[in-house]
């Protein structure tokens, strides 16, 4: 999965970024300077250069950079055009996230009730598993989304809406035809997919997530396997 979303991402994006010059909506990195955004320019040392004066940008101020777009799309701003688009995806990926994560859990309910008759519903297992998930990630979740944002590649707004499409569309794909895939690793295969396309992906932080990955399986084993004998040794 995350290979697949990778090679998506590394196909879909120039195909985006064609249409959008296309439709005559340019692009330009800017700071923010007092109360208007000034354009920017990076020059060969890595520094930033105020296109209408040409003053350098402070290392302060050029962490406030961002890229714009300009131009419209059907009489509209193409910015606010993408914003929406990115609002819209980005609920995509958490609805995808729900229908694929949630099952996973209730089967382990399912199996549950077949060994143990009447303790608890699968309709009710569906809920109460979505509520947790949903606290869960309201209050743990913004150191990852902290790393996938930031550390795993530079992104502009037109990419990060990419990125968020293609995970969710392979990840709800994946739900139609039953497959439990990690909304994480198509995800990061995305996001690295871009960094390829851009040429700023941190390979040092990939590395660190694949080793997390690789770890993250016989580590969940090996405690359920020790909770198991635990339990059986007491009794229960």
């Amino acid at each position: 999965a995350p290979v697949l979303a990778m090679v998506l991402a590394l196909v879909v994006y120039p195909i985006f970024r064609l249409v959008r010059r296309v439709l005559g909506v340019t692009s330009s990195s800017c700071v923010c300077v007092g109360a208007r955004f000034e354009e920017v320019k990076p020059q060969p040392d890595g520094t930033l250069m105020l296109v209408a004066s040409g003053v350098a940008v402070e290392a302060g101020q050029a962490s406030e950079c961002y890229e714009r777009y300009q131009g419209q799309v059907l009489g509209i701003q193409a910015g606010w055009v993408l914003d929406g688009l990115h609002y819209l995806s980005g609920g995509a990926v958490g609805f995808a996230r729900g229908l694929n994560d949630t099952p996973k859990i209730v089967a382990l309910l399912i199996a549950g009730e077949a060994l143990s008759p009447g303790t608890i519903t699968p309709n009710v297992g569906l809920a109460l598993v979505a509520v947790v998930m949903a606290i869960g990630g309201v209050l743990n979740a913004r150191k990852v989304a902290d790393t996938m944002s930031k550390k795993i590649t530079r992104m502009s707004p037109g990419q990060g809406f990419t990125a968020n499409l293609v995970t969710a569309l392979l990840v709800s794909c994946a739900s139609r035809y039953g497959l439990p895939v990690s909304t994480t690793h198509c995800s990061v295969g995305s996001l690295f997919g871009i960094g390829l396309v851009n040429r700023t992906a941190k390979v040092k932080m990939i590395l660190t997530i694949l080793v997390a990955w690789v770890t993250t399986l016989p580590t969940g084993a090996a405690m359920a396997a020790g909770l198991y004998l635990l339990l059986q040794a007491i009794g229960i």
